[in-house]
């Protein structure tokens, strides 16, 4: 599978077509080309000339049907095929040949099934590549492009899901992506959706590029099996971030489960599930874990982008509902407002003396004898200057007064300056429901969505007003990632491997390789004890688990007899390894911590860096932190201050603050020295490294490198 990045695209002549043909069109009303025929005759506003391409009928629905693409009277902007896959290869010939810029494929029977279908996509895209044409799908859908009203689709649902609105879908499955399409139903508009299917040679993240500027998409979503090009991805998502475009990611495949399902769905490496999220997060992706999840996120950020402030602000008619949302707001991390004096004393004013009126508000059932209380409260609340958003969590249908509390939620919201999001906890769809939907709302159904779209969104906003955010804008792509696999891998001996590392000007202790007994004895005495002794042979990795490690040698004797019981243990253990000697190492000073700092090189994105408490923690705890290399020293800071563990090395309970700033260092030296050798580097790992008091510096106390060989 090559992954070498395609030129991007401008996508204007597909999304927004001039003359389109129908290849395959039919009056089968059932059939693929027949259902697309009528999607695009009977609910979608050509603005073009649409051209029915069929060889056996000369007139369908009353309009020419002309029996080839090549006797066309123009060459299109986009050819849709819907005609069986043992012709779709055909057609392509004359779509090259005609020099159409864009073709969707509707047809399956290609890379998702099996060799010869992978056979026949490889020859797909080497005819597009020899023509200039561009290929979406095949396997797919097709593309919908809701806010020109136009449906290049087969999709029986297509005419029922004509929203109009700001949000942009990016899927390569058909099913869910349709399922987010019918979020409609909540009054959601999705102006375009795009559903590659295969991405023989169009992926998501062209489309992702794409909304990156388009300005009747303010919010991406996206739905992916797998990513197949790393670089061009992260180009996508730089093109959002720059253009204060938020993505929302749905990733499935993170099980082992779900990996199987998708790369047998649309053929697509799903990576690993760590990995993406790591990814994610440092390119400002909100990643959820639902459909529902990506919904309400979604569309909570079209109704507006989260500004300086983002504390919160409850406004209820019921104590246990303004309880349970009170719980939720600080379980998720978010903070409730202080109101303003002038909110506080409009509360005052127009609530009985029973109601709350801090925050959470509670005004009682106060509202059901006097509904025109709701107008004055709610205003108020929402115009305190001191929060970004108001949480209206609705317990139960209550008719004429519900209605009502929906008529006072969309007034006030028209005069707030802050979002307001009624959540609709009951059943019983009424009325008040009704005009919340209509009215732009879309409510989440339960607390705990709800809350849960609110701190993706504050979180959103944190994020870009962060050093993090400047760094992903300014971060350079990885290189596009070799197709195969290397020929062969070797690892580099600790003591070459340290020795590559103080090249790159980063700090070890003192270290050399005997030969002999006498050797390592002379060797410790000139480095002075305590010191460590090391099995040291490219072909034992990991050197404790054979005795091939001793550490804290007092004195010499005790030297000479580890060099005894190291080579005796290591003959036993690996009597075909190569043994280069004993290095001795001075030990590292009392006191300080373990971390490890690794480094491997990832199918889709290249080489990543994790980074965690080390040596035997490492892999009970897994208290870790990734970032795709390279990184800088904001990302640095980053990543030790998202560590579980990180009060430890702030000073918790008395300890002393560990250098943390030689730490960030080190994670930017390391990002260095491995993207300068990113060509041969295949795996890095420091563990454990010490970590000192502030002053007294990071100290890699071992390291193995991993490189490709040439074949």
């Amino acid at each position: 599978m090559s992954t070498h990045s395609s030129p991007q695209a401008d996508l204007s002549r597909l999304i927004n077509p001039r003359s389109i043909a129908l290849v395959g069109a039919s009056d089968r009303p059932q059939s693929i080309g027949g259902r697309t025929l009528s999607n695009l005759l009977d609910h979608s506003s050509v603005n073009g000339e649409l051209y029915l391409v069929n060889p056996t009928k000369t007139e369908l629905r009353g309009r020419r049907c002309w029996p080839s693409v090549a006797a066309l009277p123009e060459t299109p902007d986009v050819a849709v095929i819907a005609v069986p896959a043992s012709g779709v290869l055909e057609v392509m010939e004359e779509c090259a040949a005609r020099r159409v810029p864009f073709a969707i494929i509707l047809t399956s029977g290609f890379g998702e099934a099996g060799p010869e279908g992978e056979r026949a996509q490889a020859r797909l895209k080497e005819i597009a590549d020899g023509a200039g044409m561009r290929i979406y799908g095949p396997n797919c859908p097709g593309l919908t492009n809701v806010n020109q009203r136009l449906g290049m689709t087969f999709s029986p649902s297509y005419p029922h899901d004509l929203v109009k609105g700001p949000i942009g879908l990016a899927t390569q499955g058909g099913g869910l992506g349709r399922n987010v399409m019918q979020a409609m139903e909540r009054g959601i508009g999705i102006g375009l959706w795009a559903s590659t299917g295969n991405e023989v040679d169009l992926q998501v993240a062209d489309f992702i590029q794409y909304m990156a500027t388009a300005p009747d998409i303010l919010v991406i979503v996206t739905l992916l099996e797998g990513i197949k090009d790393g670089p061009r991805f992260l180009a996508a998502l730089q093109a959002a971030a720059r253009n204060g475009k938020p993505v929302v990611a749905l990733k499935v495949g993170k099980s082992e489960y779900g990996q199987r399902a998708a790369q047998s769905h649309t053929a697509s490496l799903t990576g690993s599930a760590e990995v993406n999220s790591a990814v994610f997060r440092q390119y400002g992706v909100i990643e959820v874990d639902d459909i529902d999840e990506l919904v309400d996120t979604a569309w909570l950020l079209a109704r507006g982008l989260p500004g300086e402030r983002d504390a919160i602000g409850i406004y209820c008619s019921s104590g246990g509902t303004a309880a349970l949302t009170a719980d939720a707001v600080g379980t998720a991390g978010l903070v409730l407002a202080e109101f303003a004096p002038e909110t506080i004393e409009a509360l005052r004013t127009r609530l009985p003396d029973y109601a709350a009126i801090g925050n959470p508000v509670d005004t009682t059932a106060a509202i059901l004898s006097d509904a025109s209380m709701i107008e004055q409260t709610l205003g108020a609340v929402a115009a305190d200057p001191h929060l970004g958003c108001v949480i209206a969590p609705i317990a139960l249908d209550y008719g004429e007064t519900t209605i009502r509390m929906a008529e006072t939620l969309i007034a006030a919201q028209k005069q707030s300056p802050s979002l307001i999001v009624p959540i609709w906890m009951s059943d019983r769809l009424g009325e008040g429901y009704r005009m919340l939907v209509a009215g732009g709302f879309a409510p989440p159904r339960s607390v705990g969505k709800g809350i849960a779209a609110v701190r993706r969104w504050a979180a959103w906003g944190r994020w870009r007003r962060s050093a993090a955010a400047a760094a992903a804008l300014e971060r350079p792509l990885p290189p596009p990632v070799p197709a195969e696999a290397p020929a062969a891998l070797r690892s580099v001996s600790e003591r070459d491997a340290k020795a590559r590392l103080g090249r790159a000007g980063i700090a070890l202790l003192p270290a050399a390789v005997a030969r002999t007994r006498a050797e390592a004895r002379q060797l410790a005495d000139g480095m002075g004890y305590p010191v460590v002794a090391k099995i040291a042979s490219p072909d034992i990795l990991h050197k404790s688990d054979i005795g091939g490690v001793q550490v804290g040698l007092a004195d010499g004797p005790r030297v000479e007899a580890a060099w005894d019981d190291i080579m005796a243990s290591a003959t036993w253990h690996q009597p075909d390894a190569r043994i280069e000697g004993l290095l001795v190492e001075k030990m590292a000073p009392r006191g300080g911590t373990e971390l490890m700092v690794g480094v491997t090189r990832d199918p889709v994105f290249g080489h990543v860096m994790t980074f965690g408490l080390g040596g035997i923690y490492v892999e009970i705890l897994r208290d870790v932190t990734r970032r795709l290399l390279p990184i800088g020293p904001a990302d640095a800071a980053a990543m030790v201050r998202e560590m579980r563990c990180f009060p430890l090395l702030a000073g918790a309970r008395g300890r002393p603050a560990a250098d943390v700033a030689a730490l960030e260092r080190l994670l930017v030296a390391v990002s260095d020295f491995v993207t300068t050798n990113a060509s041969t580097i295949e795996e890095m790992d420091l563990n454990p490294v010490w970590i000192g008091a502030e002053g007294e510096g990071v100290l890699p106390l071992d390291a193995v490198i991993v490189e490709r060989s040439a074949a």
